[in-house]
């Protein structure tokens, strides 16, 4: 991977993005894509949009969420721990006993998952696995008032975890989930932007929030669009290592390769083209299968208005929702190649429908 790109990735993996509160990602990203579009704006609660070939036809977007799950301030009791709730699917199990930030008006807090020692714990029962309204943090205040005059109700929290190679293509972060979607998009209009090829298509790449909580950023951009397709990036359970059932999970491999999705609402005639690409490119894809929805921004963005022609390419991710998440820099690369591929491969007024 190119110098700035990594780079950029980095940043952009580090830069704290909870949802409902991505602003400062959001920021990230549009400084990066700036000098590849012809505008950039964003809407009344965060979207971010960099057109490319305004007035094209069809209208192409290249959308990714830039939210991650966190949690929230929810009740600090009379010795200034601090309760929280869910701003989406984080697991309370891997979240004991981890570095925290909590991210106030006058700047990050730090703070601690508490977890009561092994030698502490008699019973089974004291053992169980947590609910999330059980996880406390500790700030080190000494009671309710100091802790309310360093954070409030409602502060989002994310783990303190960063960006970091590991070994070969590989890298580790807390929110690849879903940073490596928004890098993918950038990249894929910096790669339209320098190549210099003639576009038939207007390309409109989108940096949305809040899927974490609801996939309600992606409804609001598509609607305001009005995208003629619509390829999403997301990441997807890799299950290429132990304790996962590929029969009930599917075999999906990190280094060997994107995958593209078929079934629920990825459209037949776009998947088609995702692929024919993808061999001309000479680009590695793996397979996925889902019944009527998979969870990601897809199942919003194909049925708003009279329906939007849409198709998921995800990255192979280990340990999703994870502060150890680990992908391949070579597979996520590929992503952007085969985004702008696409973009290419559109005939001016291209339509996409099932043929009856």
């Amino acid at each position: 991977m190119r110098e700035q790109s990594l780079n950029f990735l980095r940043t952009l993996v580090n830069t704290p993005s909870p949802s409902g509160h991505e602003a400062r990602g959001q920021r990230v990203w549009r400084d990066y894509v700036k000098p590849y579009a012809d505008e950039t704006f964003s809407d009344a609660y965060g979207n971010c949009v960099a057109a490319l070939n305004k007035g094209g036809s069809p209208r192409l977007m290249l959308a990714a969420h830039a939210d991650e799950i966190a949690m929230a301030v929810n009740y600090i009791n009379d010795e200034g721990f601090i309760y929280v709730r869910k701003l989406g699917g984080i697991d309370a199990a891997i979240t004991k006993a981890q570095r925290v930030v909590i991210h106030t008006r006058n700047g990050p807090v730090k703070g601690v998952v508490g977890n009561v020692a092994p030698h502490l714990t008699k019973m089974d029962k004291e053992r169980k696995l947590p609910l999330i309204h059980e996880l406390f943090i500790d700030i080190g205040a000494t009671g309710r008032k100091e802790a309310e005059k360093l954070v409030r109700i409602g502060d989002p929290i994310t783990l303190a975890d960063e960006f970091e190679l590991l070994r070969n293509d590989l890298a580790i972060a807390r929110a690849f989930d879903n940073r490596v979607g928004t890098f993918a998009v950038a990249e894929a209009l910096r790669l339209l932007h320098e190549s210099k090829r003639k576009l038939n298509a207007e390309i409109c790449a989108v940096s949305n929030i809040m899927e974490e909580t609801g996939l309600l950023g992606a409804r609001q951009i598509a609607y305001s669009l009005k995208p003629d397709v619509a390829l999403v990036v997301d990441v997807t359970h890799a299950t290429d290592y132990p304790t996962v059932d590929k029969p009930q999970h599917g075999d999906v491999k990190i280094g060997k390769g994107p995958t593209v999705t078929h079934g629920g609402g990825n459209h037949l005639e776009v998947v088609a083209r995702v692929e024919a690409v993808a061999k001309q490119k000479r680009i590695d894809l793996q397979h996925e299968a889902t019944s009527a929805t998979g969870g990601t921004d897809t199942d919003v963005i194909f049925r708003t208005r009279g329906g939007i022609a849409s198709a998921l390419i995800s990255l192979p991710d280990r340990y999703m929702h994870s502060p150890v998440e680990l992908v391949s820099l070579k597979d996520l690369e590929k992503i952007p190649e085969l985004m702008a591929g696409f973009a290419l491969s559109l005939k001016r007024n291209e339509e996409f429908k099932v043929k009856i």
